[in-house]
């Protein structure tokens, strides 16, 4: 297939669903009502910062100035995750001499996106906008003004409105490191045909795992391709990483363990901290372990500074620090309310303690963790990275919280840290086992690159 748009109709060779007409008509209506609360939803946002506002017409579709580059590889990344997932693609583009325009969702997205790229974004290399809102006028304009020369959408975005209309133009849009979980693939069965034509009229779908595949494929989408996760290519900031193993080396040398309970989602930490505070009062250690609470949400840092504070827990922010990480023996916690930090927090802690996976949120990445050689602790909750879960457990680089989490009794993950805390052989050989398991499953950004170039796609 042509990377060229094909103005004006379908794709002939494309597994193009038709769009819905009636549920479409609809879905506008709806975002055109619903278009002033969103104005009014980034306005409230303003209270934590002032940037929520800013660039509000690129949402809309129009504004972008008068430097536009047109003809760019277009990769959507609506948030940080995505962002950071898709650094060794969006690289390798760059390498190549492209010109790259990278799309978010989120502010904080775009604060990320900026860091990650800001050489090339300097060298006029590399341009971020927001991705307009899904309504058909705006979609239309910002396609119109950019003219990119193929679209890739990270992970889990379909938009409707974008993927229909890249469709009836011409214009390639994949889905890359792609995955679906079982939930959402009831949930877009709901919708019968609907729902299925909107990921049949992706151009392709380049899958993370076998699973994700399979229930691609059973949304009759016959254009998919398992290539792995792009996670595993994303490197960790050196920086970082001498910084966290620093902090660990003087951690370590006062005899002190740390645990990482890292991208906390709301109400974990409360069983969180109810566990630790429990295996404090346990007194099986000669010295205190130490916590750090990372949040995944900025906007939270406060509201969990709060808790740790209603627990009776000594902490700091890790914002307190002037400049590296000082080891205090009094301290229980340390707050993470930093941005950009994973691979210092990973690099300097002796466990891992994966937030979203305690309840029902589907987890967060564990991938970076193993990278940075830490041992993993999951909940039962890991839908949202299924195989890396499984394959993580299997090659013993993750161990599963045995029992119910719940914040009236935490017991299982107190008991379940305790034992490994107190195992420094299974720690070691965890980390180990994280680190070789990480380098396994290397090379998704290749596999995605090949299949764009050459359209090898599985059609079976």
């Amino acid at each position: 297939m042509s990377l060229t748009p094909n103005l004006g109709r379908a794709p002939q060779d494309s597994q193009y669903g038709a769009r819905p007409k009636f549920w479409f008509a609809v879905y506008q209506l709806l975002w055109h009502l619903l278009l002033p609360f969103a104005f009014i939803r980034l306005a409230w946002r303003t209270r934590h910062s002032s940037e929520y506002l800013s660039h509000f017409s690129e949402r809309l579709g129009f504004a972008y100035g008068k430097s536009i580059t047109q003809g760019s590889v277009w990769i959507h990344a609506v948030s940080v995750g995505e962002t950071r997932a898709a650094q060794p693609l969006v690289e390798a583009y760059l390498k190549r001499g492209e010109t790259v325009l990278l799309t978010h969702m989120t502010l904080n997205g775009r604060r990320t996106g900026a860091v990650l790229f800001a050489q090339a974004i300097a060298a006029g290399q590399l341009r971020q906008v927001y991705l307009p809102y899904d309504l058909c006028w705006s979609v239309a304009n910002f396609i119109r003004a950019f003219k990119p020369k193929f679209g890739l959408f990270m992970e889990t975005e379909a938009w409707p409105t974008v993927v229909f209309y890249c469709a009836e133009i011409g214009l390639p849009l994949f889905l890359v490191n792609a995955r679906l979980s079982e939930r959402s693939a009831r949930r877009v069965n709901q919708f019968g045909k609907a729902g299925r034509s909107l990921f049949q009229a992706f151009s392709g779908i380049l899958a993370q795992t076998q699973f994700d595949a399979d229930r691609y494929r059973s949304l009759d989408v016959k254009k998919v391709e398992i290539v792995g996760n792009l996670k595993f290519d994303v490197p960790l900031d050196p920086g970082l990483v001498q910084q966290g193993k620093s902090w660990k080396q003087e951690l370590h040398t006062e005899q002190r363990l740390m645990v990482c309970a890292a991208s906390t989602r709301d109400g974990e930490e409360a069983i969180i901290l109810k566990a630790w505070k429990d295996l404090l009062l346990s007194s099986a250690f000669a010295i205190a372990p130490l916590l750090c609470l990372v949040p995944r949400h900025p906007e939270r840092f406060s509201e969990v500074a709060n808790q740790i504070h209603d627990a009776g827990l000594k902490f700091r922010r890790r914002t307190e620090w002037m400049e590296t990480p000082k080891s205090e023996v009094e301290i229980d916690v340390i707050l993470g309310d930093s941005m950009g930090e994973m691979p210092m927090y990973y690099s300097a802690a002796d466990l891992v303690v994966m937030g979203g996976s305690l309840l029902p949120f589907g987890g967060q990445n564990l991938i970076e963790a193993c990278a940075a050689g830490c041992p993993v602790l999951l909940g039962e909750h890991t839908y949202n990275f299924q195989q890396a879960a499984l394959d993580a457990i299997e090659m013993g680089a993750a161990k599963r919280i045995k029992g119910e989490l719940v914040l009236s009794e935490p017991i299982a993950l107190m008991e379940t840290l305790k034992e490994l805390l107190l195992n420094a052989a299974e720690l070691a050989k965890m980390s180990s086992a994280a680190m070789a398991y990480s380098i396994e499953h290397q090379g998704a950004t290749k596999k995605i690159l090949a299949a764009l170039e050459h359209q090898n796609f599985t059609l079976n």
